[in-house]
């Protein structure tokens, strides 16, 4: 099935780290909003890194996120997937990232899950020669690392990077 990104980008001209994901899975697309799967570890992983309740509507995430100067995105404008599995994606059309490099202060980048970041190294990187961190993926799918786990080696790099 053909699926196109429709949520926009979240950042400001203070935004210092970009993360992105591959593309918003069934769940966040129904509810117009990034890691919208209940069951989705990226919100509770930042409160835990940043030892704050990120809210649970909307606007409190947003106001979250750029309260810890973190800009969000995804990799993929458009592309064929079933369902919400990223090893299905297919005929990948990449987003633009030079508007919101141009209008913020973002310094690096870091992808969710194998899936982002391959696709981030195949298509955006040769367009903007910065490298990424790749961190593992917050989904449901992914449940091989614990929460411990992706706060102590992984995610509590991008607080690192913000400061």
């Amino acid at each position: 099935m053909k699926v196109k990104h429709t949520l926009k980008p979240i950042y400001d001209e203070n935004s210092k780290v970009l993360i992105l994901g591959s593309l918003p899975s069934v769940k966040s697309r129904e509810i117009g909003f990034y890691y919208g799967h209940p069951k989705n570890r990226f919100w509770s992983t930042l409160e835990r890194v940043f030892s704050e309740n990120v809210g649970q509507t909307v606007e409190e995430k947003i106001t979250f996120l750029k309260k810890h100067h973190i800009a969000l995105f995804d990799v993929i404008k458009e592309c064929d997937i079933t369902s919400s599995s990223d090893a299905s994606i297919k005929n990948v059309i990449p987003n633009n990232l030079k508007p919101i490099l141009k209008n913020s202060n973002i310094k690096t980048i870091f992808t969710t899950g194998t899936k982002a970041h391959q696709l981030y190294k195949k298509y955006i990187y040769p367009k903007i020669k910065i490298e990424d961190i790749p961190l593992p993926s917050t989904s449901p799918a992914n449940c091989k690392k614990g929460i411990e786990e992706l706060l102590q080696k992984e995610y509590i790099k991008i607080k690192n990077n913000i400061q």
